[in-house]
């Protein structure tokens, strides 16, 4: 299935849209993040609720095809690529639109691999940032070893802040193929099956905080 970041008017809209007032602040922040000497980062796609998202998604890194040239330039679920395709249909099908989501990764640079100790704590604080830009945030969901691993180092940096915003806390597997790689097919859809009722589990949420 071709993804719509892989047609051009989709992605010149997201282009032209990207400072929209939605997503201006978190897009400024990636700006911020980009000349700090750790290397470049993708803007938020504006299809996202930005500002007024509800939920946090967060990743490990970001990926080849969020790199401008090789793909969008954008964090985005309709990148074309097989990780952004799984979480949209996992998304699609919980019933949770992209207006209530906005999309991070624990370690918001490009680096395409697993982050280190050191670069789990560098992204905690461009987090803390991007969580106090959203005041109606409800649910966090950490997809992955590394976004639990960077997780850890928020709560601990950052527990008042946490304990105020009394946020529901989803942790799940990666939506990369690589997480499903299990030689145990009874392992792999246990895996499948956690990570579709993490899901259900958010769109509950949402729900009962309408």
């Amino acid at each position: 299935m071709v993804r719509r970041m892989a047609e051009e008017a989709f992605r010149d809209d997201q282009v032209r849209r990207r400072y929209e007032d939605h997503i201006a602040p978190i897009n400024r922040l990636v700006d911020e993040l980009s000349v700090t000497g750790r290397g470049w980062m993708p803007h938020v796609a504006p299809m996202y609720g930005g500002v007024r998202a509800r939920l946090l998604s967060v990743l490990r890194d970001p990926g080849p095809k969020t790199q401008t040239g090789l793909g969008s330039g954008f964090l985005c679920m309709e990148n074309d690529d097989a990780t952004a395709e799984a979480i949209s249909r996992l998304f699609a099908d919980a019933g949770i639109s992209a207006d209530d989501i906005v999309p991070w990764n624990i370690y918001p640079w490009y680096i395409n691999r697993a982050p280190t100790a050191e670069e789990l704590s560098a992204g905690s604080e461009p987090l803390r940032k991007l969580i106090d830009l959203l005041p109606d945030l409800s649910v966090v969901m950490l997809h992955g070893v590394s976004a639990k691993a960077g997780w850890k180092r928020i709560e601990r940096l950052h527990r008042s802040l946490i304990a105020a915003r009394r946020l529901v806390i989803i942790p799940t597997y990666h939506t990369s193929r690589q997480a499903f790689r299990h030689p145990d097919p009874r392992v792999r859809e246990a895996r499948h099956t956690h990570l579709r009722n993490a899901f259900d589990e958010a769109a509950r949420h949402l729900a009962s905080v309408l």
